[in-house]
């Protein structure tokens, strides 16, 4: 089973920011508040998206026609995911 990287609180559904690093190599663990960069905040479908979009070199007709879903529909897709990641800019930079 491969575990998913939790990005929101289960209890309040806030952002999980990264307290701690370690090297898998030598075991240095390095620690503090990190926040989590804009991409990894994404939810797993539209990291998704976002992987689908830059292999189709950001052509939403190729996408349209790989997911089988109209291009009007991968279209509004992405302009919810831009409204998406503009929103957690913002609240990035209000912190």
């Amino acid at each position: 089973m491969k575990l998913k990287f939790p990005v929101h609180c289960p209890s309040c559904s806030g952002i999980l920011t990264v307290t701690e690093l370690t090297c898998g190599n030598c075991e240095t663990r390095v620690s503090g508040n990190y926040v989590l960069p804009v991409l990894m905040q994404l939810t797993a479908e539209e990291q998704e998206f976002v992987l689908q979009f830059f292999l189709s070199s950001g052509s939403l007709k190729e996408m349209s026609a790989q997911t089988g879903k109209s291009y009007p529909t991968v279209r509004n897709r992405l302009d919810d995911m831009i409204a998406h990641i503009r929103q957690l800019e913002q609240q990035q930079k209000t912190k």
